[in-house]
């Protein structure tokens, strides 16, 4: 039995395939129309999950799309109401596509897909709980859904047991800790629903001087983690901004404009949310723990991707073990519409082995050798070719080289991390590489970290961590041992100042603040990248790679060997390994007619 599942028209638009409980592909939708955060109907995504399985529609027993659109409709309706007349600019532009497309769900999928099966609806919350669930190693365990909104609710959490999920309780619209992290992403000068992370990544550089200040005048906090946020310092009811002027008041000035230099004010304001929002992630997660009395918390929704805040409810926190969905956001939600229709709705047994089912969420497109090789030749493109056995080598002397390598290998991941099938790779021990990549290859802020990628049964050697990270959803301290003692006038520096003091003897993924965001690599889920840092570890001493998105700055991670060789022509990336094809930058013609693209990514 094949089940589809859908996510769409908010951001991060997905599908997900289902056969008999299997999760057998899943993929946003922005990797095939190559619009970041892609919102569309997930025509390319559904495309390929069909194709993967070698069948068409008539071959889907049930679809299942991840929220109520008629429960949505009547919030947008009802806060229109509530701030009458002051959102009707926002309530205008909104209701073209509603009447167009989002009333009628059903209608809208039945004819879009040619479809005329069965079709379920799950509430926005229930696919973020069952996302988080479901595909979990747990047989029974807590949840915790947490994100900008569903169709009201914002926070809920609730217990999973076998093959039933149950919310217990929830915190519903307008107040929200995802609208209250996405305001501050605004105000400080990024992107809503983009820039999230690049907030928390800023954190670090701060000091928490306006924490206080949030905790008295914008959100109220109880023992429970329940919260309520004083809206009259918010816009995104009535109008087309996250914040207002009373907002710009209490905080000194108007919003950063985008591209324009950070200052410590963005720091600082940037460190003081995070710990709020640390804060409340603790308390929620304590009150669950003291309701349901559960060793296993499952989590999903948009905030469950702030893996700082994850580090610190594992270290700190009740629950023993925590799985987050690695797709958190509302691309998950098209798997746990599915799942749901298995377990719920068709009321299909649930046995775990102890593994989670997401398959390391490697679910997305592969391409063949012979594939790749077509195109190559194709286009004239220079490559070498390597014995299938010799790539790990290859890479890894490569790496140690301080070269930075392209690395284009097996099914493309789901979520938004790069878990090394799409990724950018680099030497971890190398005091350039954070800036390197970020300024020539990336193309995007000097700040911003990068993530370890580090063998499993490494990882406690070099990491304050004993537990498995396979999702890049944890942040945990690099290991005392490891981290270099800093003169008294670097301890001094602040804010950006920090950034180039070498910190540890892996300071390519050693943030400010000692931390990193890190991925164990599995040999059972990625061999191939297994095999690469394993010899990376015996013929250079290092179990640890610097692992980054296999992107530039404003695109979509790459999807095709097309989207590769554009991508390592577009930067300053010294190699490509796609498949067991070696590319050197050095032998490579110009992109033809490929010109301007710099000023779009270029940083001010």
């Amino acid at each position: 039995m094949y089940i589809l599942g859908i996510s769409a028209f908010y951001h991060d638009s997905a599908a997900c395939l289902v056969r008999d409980g299997e999760i057998v592909s899943a993929a946003q939708e922005e990797r095939f129309s190559r619009k970041k955060h892609d919102s569309n109907f997930p025509v390319g995504a559904i495309d390929f999950c069909l194709k993967h399985a070698g069948i068409d529609l008539s071959g889907v027993e049930l679809v299942a799309f991840y929220d109520k659109s008629f429960l949505k409709f009547e919030r947008l309706l009802e806060t229109y109401l509530s701030f009458a007349p002051a959102g009707i600019r926002s309530f205008i532009k909104a209701m073209p596509l509603w009447m167009r497309e989002k009333l009628s769900m059903r209608d809208y999928i039945q004819h879009r897909l040619n479809y005329a099966g069965k079709i379920i609806f799950p509430e926005h919350h229930e696919s973020h709980a069952a996302s988080a669930f479901f595909p979990s190693p747990f047989q029974e365990a807590a949840i915790i859904t947490m994100d900008g909104v569903g169709e009201w609710t914002t926070t809920s959490y609730g217990i999973g047991k076998d093959n039933r999920v149950e919310l217990l309780e929830d915190i519903t619209f307008p107040h929200s800790l995802g609208l209250l992290y996405s305001a501050f992403t605004y105000y400080t000068g990024f992107k809503v629903n983009s820039g999230e992370y690049k907030v928390m990544g800023l954190a670090p550089y701060g000091e928490p001087r306006y924490k206080d200040l949030i905790l008295s005048e914008l959100i109220d906090v109880k023992d429970d983690g329940s919260f309520k946020l004083n809206m009259k310092y918010f816009n995104y009811c009535a109008g087309l901004t996250m914040t207002n002027s009373r907002f710009n008041k209490l905080f000194g000035g108007e919003p950063r404009k985008p591209e324009s230099k950070l200052t410590q004010r963005e720091m600082d304001l940037a460190r003081s949310l995070q710990e709020v929002t640390e804060e409340v992630v603790l308390k929620i997660g304590r009150h669950v723990y003291r309701e349901t009395r559960m060793k296993n918390l499952a989590m999903a929704g948009g905030v469950a991707l702030n893996c700082v805040a994850n580090g610190r409810l594992l270290r700190e926190g009740p629950f023993e073990n925590i799985w987050i969905q690695p797709a958190a956001g509302d691309a998950g939600g098209a798997i746990g519409a599915a799942l749901t229709g298995w377990y719920q709705y068709y009321d299909k047994k649930r046995t775990v082995d102890g593994h989670d089912a997401q398959k390391g969420s490697y679910l997305g497109p592969e391409f063949t050798q012979s594939e790749i090789q077509s195109y190559l030749d194709r286009e004239g493109i220079t490559y070498h070719q390597i014995q299938s056995e010799e790539v790990a080598k290859v890479a890894a002397d490569l790496i140690a080289e301080e070269k930075v390598i392209g690395w284009f290998q097996g099914r493309m991941e789901f979520g938004p991390r790069a878990l090394g099938a799409r990724s950018i790779l680099g030497d971890a021990r190398s005091p350039k590489m954070q800036a390197q990549i970020n300024l020539k290859v990336k193309f995007r802020e000097s700040f911003r970290p990068f993530a370890p990628a580090v063998l499993a049964e490494k990882a406690s050697e070099y990491f304050d961590l004993n537990v498995e990270s396979p999702y890049m959803l944890l942040v945990a301290g690099v290991r005392e041992e490891r981290r270099k003692e800093m003169t008294d006038e670097e301890q001094n520096l602040f804010g950006i100042d920090k950034l180039n003091v070498v910190r540890s003897d892996i300071p390519a993924v050693t943030h400010v603040d000692y931390s990193a965001r890190i991925q164990t690599v599995h040999k059972e889920t990625n061999p191939m990248f297994y095999d690469l840092i394993s010899t990376f570890h015996r013929d250079h001493g290092c179990a640890v790679v610097v692992n980054t998105s296999f992107n530039l700055r404003g695109e979509p991670i790459v999807c095709t060997p097309e989207d590769a060789y554009k991508c390592f022509m577009r930067t300053n990336t010294d190699h490509l390994i796609i498949g067991s094809f070696l590319l050197n930058k050095e032998e490579q013609k110009p992109l033809e007619g490929d010109t301007g693209w710099e000023k779009e990514f270029r940083l001010d």
